[in-house]
């Protein structure tokens, strides 16, 4: 018999679930779709948030033909067999659309089969991928897609979720389920679709003349279930969270445990020196600028020498990170400072900042009264840099840690009451 998920899996724009700010009446992915000049895209989202099945529904709406390829079972020979295939049924807007699941699982030459046949207008791609595309697709290949993130599902969309299949499954509908509560079933799944799906098919697979879902009963069924570590579901997100907060917290015991769950699980390493990278300028940044440097040669030697030996580095790396001493005040300057551009608009630079390449523009003051800081004592002479509309803001406050405080005194001595660190 067919999963619950699969036949329940929405063939038409009207009927699927989620994704309103992408897919909305006036969108213009809808617009796109409706009009049948669908391009290559990657669809960027965690695991059952409607990846498939967007591409599904695009390939029924433009009535193209459609075939799908998943790159963990497909190589080269099988996406040149596709391309081939394509070629006589039309270009552009008759153009094949194929779909490739797990795109980021390609290699390079995997993916730049596909280079010519997306842009000869052969075959119309649609890539899914749980990882960035800015890290698994490679930039050809990407410039010639537009990349759609898909977001979680809503409560509301996994209740409306559960009661179709309840109402509208060939099996379900002549089962009396009743739906008491709902809350472990959507904490189980964690926002994925088929995942949802797939815990209510067990729960009502034994023999019964009806069944009240409880979050008791819920509760009961998966703890009983053997615990495994999804790389590709809802734990991989809750146990690199757990790892990420661990050295954010300067535990270095949980992060290494939480690194140990990850690699025992098969987690792709690249992936976790990635977010060690994130992690080494969001939450050490100025307390320790080394710690960037080592995330940096942490993930070159990871991609160097591959597992089981980048356990080490990794281990090395995350413990280093946990206990170095902890900032965040470079990742809340450039938000502040991102705030303040989007609330201000684009504020004129000061005529003594710009440049003045030609006679007019000398003329009308570009560069005039600019001070070089070299011709004075200490390399340093009071002026003033900000647009005069918001001369007064200060977008880096140095945080509470010795690295900062040296860099906190350097300011107020340079600055004085000119323009105070704080």
């Amino acid at each position: 018999m067919t999963p619950l998920a699969e036949r329940m899996r929405p063939q038409r724009m009207a009927d699927y679930i989620g994704q309103h700010a992408l897919l909305g009446d006036h969108s213009p992915l809808r617009k796109a779709i409706e009009s049948g000049r669908v391009p290559s895209m990657i669809l960027w989202g965690p695991p059952g948030v409607g990846k498939t099945t967007l591409a599904n529904v695009i390939a029924n709406t433009v009535n193209r033909p459609f075939r799908a390829l998943s790159a963990v079972s497909s190589g080269v020979k099988e996406v040149r067999e596709v391309i081939e295939e394509a070629k006589g049924k039309g270009l552009f807007q008759n153009a094949t659309i194929l779909f490739i699941d797990e795109i980021h699982r390609f290699s390079k030459s995997q993916q730049d089969a596909l280079l010519g046949a997306v842009e000869k207008g052969w075959i119309t791609l649609i890539g899914a991928t749980t990882e960035n595309p800015s890290f698994e697709v490679n930039h050809a290949l990407l410039s010639r897609c537009q990349v759609y993130p898909l977001e979680g599902h809503t409560k509301a969309d996994l209740e409306k979720l559960l009661q179709r299949a309840i109402a509208e499954d060939v099996i379900l509908k002549d089962k009396k389920i009743i739906l008491q509560e709902t809350e472990a079933l959507l904490r189980f799944s964690g926002g994925d679709a088929r995942k949802l799906l797939n815990i209510l098919e067990l729960l009502v697979s034994t023999e019964a003349e009806e069944w009240i879902i409880t979050n008791a009963m819920v509760q009961e069924w998966m703890q009983s279930q053997p615990v495994h570590y999804d790389k590709d579901g809802e734990q991989h997100y809750d146990i690199i969270s757990a790892f990420i907060k661990s050295i954010r917290g300067s535990d270095p015991q949980a992060a290494v445990y939480y690194l140990a769950r990850m690699i025992a699980g098969g987690e792709d390493p690249m992936f976790i020196a990635r977010r060690l990278m994130i992690l080494a300028a969001e939450d050490i940044g100025l307390a320790n600028p080394n710690a960037l440097l080592l995330a940096d040669a942490t993930a070159r030697i990871v991609h160097q020498i591959g597992m089981p030996e980048a356990r080490i580095p990794l281990s090395e790396c995350a413990i280093y990170l946990a206990t170095s001493p902890k900032s965040n005040s470079a990742y809340m300057a450039i938000d502040t400072a991102l705030d303040k551009v989007r609330a201000t608009g684009d504020l004129p630079v000061p005529l003594h900042l710009r440049n003045a390449p030609t006679k007019l523009m000398k003329e009308l003051g570009y560069g005039e009264a600019y001070q070089y800081a070299h011709q004075f004592e200490g390399n340093f002479i009071l002026q003033e840099y900000l647009p005069k509309e918001i001369s007064n803001e200060h977008f880096y406050v140095p945080g509470n840690n010795p690295k900062e405080w040296e860099v906190k005194n350097w300011l107020e001595k340079k600055w004085g009451n000119f323009k105070k660190s704080t």
